[in-house]
């Protein structure tokens, strides 16, 4: 069986063009929601931040969705980012 070759997407962008997008959403307005800053949103958008486990439960309330998700999304991009150094 083959292995997926493509870089797994970062949770900033799914946030982004899933979320902020269609539903015409600010960053500012989100973080209001999630009850975080904008820069610490803001950071997890551009891929500077990662999704931790408290910001994972609010993602999963905010966005009615399971904080599994999120964690799972960010699990799989930090095994890709520690596969390409190691290769």
């Amino acid at each position: 069986m083959n292995k997926m070759k493509r870089k797994p997407t970062h949770p900033g962008k799914i946030i982004q063009e899933d979320y902020l997008r269609p539903l015409s959403l600010t960053v500012t307005e989100m973080a209001s929601t999630l009850g975080v800053s904008r820069k610490t949103l803001s950071k997890i958008i551009n891929e500077r931040g990662a999704i931790t486990p408290d910001m994972a439960l609010r993602l999963g309330r905010a966005l009615d969705t399971s904080p599994e998700l999120w964690l799972n999304l960010q699990k799989n991009m930090h095994r890709n980012n520690r596969s390409r150094h190691f290769c």
